[in-house]
């Protein structure tokens, strides 16, 4: 029995798009694609900027300059999205899911931006939107909260979604080197972009901090500003701090519930002890942690990025894209809660780890535990350490408001003792 075609159009040839190519056309592995897909999968179409550059395995037969044209085709069956940013790749994948094809793409900026919108497209039309490695590249993440935990009442995701910072943390705990000397060499690496404002900054975690809180709390993928610190103010006396406390430094983006319709949804440094599971995930590996109320705690561990890995994920959704086109039927879009409302961070409640500068002089201890006890911010522990005239003091609070913390460095700012403030960095204790 012959089985049936679907042709894959590609836009975008880069590491991901070239090692998605190579593994469609892995002859070796063509009677498990055809097995996974019901069908055989056939790619009639890459588009990318220049056809003269090498692609690797690809067929310069394949390769369009025309990519609105390769998205707009009307015998095309799944568009893959592998360009980024959000224009022209909107206008791609809508054409696409206009024409009833489903897509499939790695774009958590645009899944950040309008994935509501689109996947309400795909839905109207009878087709799919499938972006498992818009977040955590390998890590298959999206299909467990929309297959597995589809049922799950989760009360927090969380999770370690950028590499780049990762790397970066992960260099300055193990070598005890400043923040801008691993940045270059992460750059050399190839880990860094040249401006790695996306990364480092929060913006690249806090789209997929949208994407993921779609799923797990039934929020809308479109333009929302999210809560969002980096990491470039971190410094290697913090980095010591956490260490000698057994703590690490990561980057996390977390999503979570407050009371029955309250959601709070941040990115920024945290110190983690070191007994939570994410504590242990270094170098550019990506992992989330979710907490449900049956479930408990379970986490997804795996490579954030890299072309190899990437493609796989792609591959994944292409596979179950697939088959859906042979049954004729399509995934159900996500349901949207309309009573969850984003809460202000400074209405969230932590532990925090703080730092300052001030006078080596009498008194100055007792005003600055005056200013936290003003602010209803108790003091669980401190540490001081001189240096020339001046001492360091590293506080770790109780749990406290972030707003009443903020209103504390905001006091400490103005007395004549501090001379700076160094960190505000939240802390996260072990899995009870």
């Amino acid at each position: 029995m012959t089985s049936p075609v679907i042709r894959v159009g590609v836009i975008g040839a880069g590491f991901v798009g070239s090692a998605l190519v190579e593994l469609l056309n892995d002859r070796s592995r063509n009677d498990a694609l055809l097995d996974a897909a019901t069908a055989t999968i056939e790619v009639v179409g890459v588009g990318v900027r220049d056809t003269s550059k090498p692609r690797g395995s690809i067929s310069k037969d394949l390769l369009t300059t025309d990519a609105a044209g390769l998205a707009s085709r009307k015998d095309l069956d799944i568009l893959v999205e592998l360009a980024g940013g959000i224009e022209p790749a909107r206008s791609y994948v809508e054409a696409a899911l206009k024409n009833g094809v489903s897509v499939v793409t790695a774009n958590k900026a645009l899944m950040a931006d309008c994935g509501t919108e689109l996947a309400r497209l795909a839905s109207e039309n009878n087709c799919d939107l499938f972006y498992e490695a818009a977040v955590g590249g390998a890590v298959p993440i999206i299909r467990a909260l929309r297959t597995s935990l589809a049922g799950e009442r989760i009360n927090r995701v969380m999770g370690i979604v950028n590499g780049t910072t990762n790397f970066i943390l992960s260099k300055m705990t193990s070598e005890g080197s400043d923040y801008g000397v691993v940045l270059k060499e992460a750059q050399a690496l190839g880990y860094a972009e040249a401006d790695p404002t996306a990364d480092v900054e929060g913006f690249d975690a806090a789209a997929k901090v949208q994407v993921l809180s779609s799923l797990a709390f039934g929020t809308e993928m479109k333009s929302t500003e999210i809560s969002r610190e980096g990491i470039s103010g971190i410094r290697s006396v913090d980095v010591d701090f956490a260490k000698n406390a057994g703590y690490v430094i990561k980057l996390v983006g977390v999503a979570e519930r407050h009371g029955a319709h309250g959601l709070s949804r941040r990115v920024h440094p945290a110190l983690i002890h070191n007994s939570h599971p994410l504590a242990s995930v270094n170098g550019a590996m990506n992992a989330v942690f979710v907490e449900g109320v049956n479930s408990g705690p379970l986490m997804w561990l795996g490579q954030g990025a890299g072309g190899g890995p990437t493609a796989t994920a792609v591959l994944g959704d292409v596979l179950d894209a697939a088959r859906n086109r042979v049954d004729k039927r399509h995934q159900v879009p996500f349901s949207v809660d309309p009573e969850i409302k984003d809460i202000d961070a400074g209405d969230t409640s932590s532990i925090f780890y703080i730092s300052v500068d001030v006078k080596d002089e009498p008194g100055v201890l007792a005003a600055v535990a005056g200013v936290f006890g003003k602010n209803n911010v108790s003091i669980r522990s401190m540490e001081q350490h001189g240096v020339s005239n001046e001492a360091r003091i590293s506080f770790m609070t109780h749990d406290a408001l972030a707003k009443n913390v903020q209103a504390t460095i905001s006091d400490l700012a103005k007395l004549s003792s501090v001379d700076s403030i160094g960190n505000c960095i939240r802390v996260i204790e072990g899995v009870k």
